[in-house]
């Protein structure tokens, strides 16, 4: 997956900010200020993506590209290389996967919001 495929999914989706809130070379995606994807942009080797914590074990017997994520929540966070063989089109279901959690743990009135957009 290359950088620019990563970042225009990710802005697309309805009420997604980025930023760097950390540091100048970690893009952070965001929905009503909840995180649901980083990357490092000098290297743009893996993203961490929030995941269900069933689904994350799961993820993590079959593809060897996807690890407990580096510097979060083991339980509920990944890591995807984006230099393995895992398909663009499955590393962006797990983009809509992490987004989808974070959405659905807000409140309801800001999900209204988001599916008005």
């Amino acid at each position: 997956m290359q950088i620019e495929a990563f970042y225009n999914y990710c802005i697309s989706l309805p009420g997604a900010t980025d930023g760097f809130p950390f540091d100048k070379k970690t893009l952070v995606f965001k929905v009503k200020g909840k995180i649901f994807a980083l990357t490092d942009i000098d290297k743009f080797e893996s993203i961490n993506l929030k995941c269900d914590p069933l689904k994350a074990l799961e993820l993590r017997a079959v593809y060897e590209e996807i690890q407990p994520g580096y510097h979060m929540n083991k339980k509920h966070w990944n890591t995807v290389n984006t230099k393995g063989g895992l398909k663009d089109e499955f590393i962006l279901e797990l983009i809509r996967h992490s987004y989808d959690l974070v959405v659905e743990k807000l409140p309801k009135k800001d999900r209204i919001k988001l599916t008005s957009l």
